[in-house]
């Protein structure tokens, strides 16, 4: 994760936790970024997109992380953010760090793949500037 886009990958779990997370600060960190990208897509491509890309992401990243296995079963048009967040509170620290940056990787992938690089930066903007600053996101004019 060199580039740029790679760093802004992590920056929305990493800005929310503290260098020593534990696996709940982890948790937290990854539902309250979940529900930040939520809204902001939500209005875009509705509750069954932003789901549909979710479930995806979860089916994917299993592959890497076993442990996330069946978190996307049942999801059908509303992400279970407190299954997920069960599933990274029995993992360690360093494996739901892992684990929650490669969802992330694989999620901002998959949408770059439908909507393209520079949309899916212009979308996910707001979620990374809330996640280093704490403060609601603003609209930044080209």
């Amino acid at each position: 994760m060199d580039s740029p886009e790679g760093h802004r990958l992590v920056s929305p779990l990493a800005h929310r936790i503290g260098a020593h997370a534990d696996a709940a600060q982890i948790a937290d960190a990854l539902v309250a970024t979940w529900q930040d990208i939520a809204s902001t897509l939500k209005p875009i491509i509705g509750q069954g997109g932003v789901s549909a890309l979710y479930k995806r992401s979860l089916h994917i990243t299993s592959s890497t992380h076993p442990w996330l296995d069946g978190t996307h079963e049942g999801i059908h048009s509303v992400m279970d953010l407190d299954a997920l967040r069960a599933v990274f509170l029995q993992q360690t620290s360093a494996a739901a760090a892992a684990g929650g940056s490669a969802l992330f990787k694989t999620f901002h992938e998959l949408l770059t793949s439908l909507v393209g690089p520079s949309l899916t930066e212009r979308l996910l903007r707001s979620v990374w500037t809330n996640s280093s600053s704490g403060s609601p996101p603003q609209d930044i004019a080209p």
